[in-house]
């Protein structure tokens, strides 16, 4: 089964650097075959033999004690990709693809947080949290929102990472190329 880990916070504006190069062993090391990245901000596309179970605390353990980071990986299979693209609740309402990003949740959050969410938070900006992702149109770009990963984590209780459409549109036509 193809999957895809998204790490965050690599390679972000001189912080935290590791090159893709390296990530990619940790994942070969991992057990993992068709192991590919795409572009420098941590997307690994790969296949677990016996399953992806493990493998985001593996290349997290791997990681901190190589470069001393600690960073998040979420992981998703092509199906849930596939589905996460399909119930865009903004492609629906016939919203540009280039002001739509999406946060994927490494885990589900309760109803009771997610009613806690400010939707007038960052104005015009706006958000669906749909199981683990969170959908978001920003017509002035990421660099302006206060709808960060920050305010999400805090507020849900759970970590995310970001990803612009044209990205998570890539990754889902690579992970089909497997």
């Amino acid at each position: 089964m193809t999957h895809l880990a998204l790490l965050r916070g690599i390679n972000v504006g001189g912080k935290n650097s590791l090159p893709m190069k390296d990530l990619a062993q940790m994942f070969l090391d991992a057990g993992c075959i068709n192991v590919r990245t795409f572009i420098q901000s941590g997307n690994v596309i790969f296949e677990a033999p016996v399953g992806a179970a493990g493998i985001g605390d593996t290349i997290k353990a791997k990681i901190e004690k190589r470069y001393g980071y600690r960073i998040p990986v979420i992981i998703r299979t092509s199906e849930q990709l596939l589905k996460t693209i399909r119930e865009n609740p903004f492609l629906k309402a016939g919203t540009d693809g280039k002001a739509l990003h999406v946060y994927f949740l490494a885990d589900s959050p309760k109803a009771s947080t997610i009613a806690g969410l400010d939707p007038a938070r960052s104005a015009p900006d706006a958000f669906h949290v749909r199981g683990q992702e969170i959908y978001l149109h920003l017509p002035n770009g990421m660099a302006r929102t206060k709808l960060t990963n920050a305010y999400f984590d805090s507020k849900l209780s759970t970590i995310c990472t970001a990803r612009n459409w044209a990205t998570v549109l890539k990754l889902s036509h690579m992970m089909r190329a497997l």
